[in-house]
């Protein structure tokens, strides 16, 4: 994980397969991906261009409600995202916030020490999923 808190794995899969392989991943386990932003879409529709880049937003009450309890501002990086994109070299990555760095902005106490662990082990998962050769 960077200082800034994002943690970015490097993915055994084309861009379109990641992608896949995530939504997927967080649909088995029950969580409800509330958007899909291509941002090389957007930047088509303004005739530029970007390589590949999507963004998902997901999660469930379970998982973000103990972190807004603890501190309600948390609520800006809630729901999770994760970022899949490919880089200049056509490699492809995904990033993502790191709970823990999340719970950190907030200056979230242990009192919800147990579910930024669940969210950290988690994310971690779906990551390995979309990016390995699993």
């Amino acid at each position: 994980m960077a200082g800034d808190g994002l943690v970015t794995l490097p993915s055994v899969h084309d861009f379109a397969t990641t992608l896949r392989r995530l939504a997927q991943a967080l649909e088995a386990k029950g969580l409800t991906i509330f958007a899909s932003v291509d941002h090389a879409a957007g930047a088509a529709n303004i005739g530029m261009t970007l390589r590949p880049t999507t963004m998902l937003m997901f999660g469930n009450a379970a998982g973000g409600t103990p972190l807004m309890q603890a501190a309600q501002t948390a609520g800006i990086d809630l729901p999770l995202k994760a970022l899949v994109w490919q880089g200049k070299d056509g490699s492809v990555r995904l990033s993502y916030n790191d709970p823990g760095w999340i719970a950190e902005r907030h200056g979230i106490s242990d009192s919800a020490a147990s579910a930024v662990a669940g969210l950290r082990g988690a994310l971690a998962a779906f990551a390995r999923h979309a990016t390995s050769g699993d």
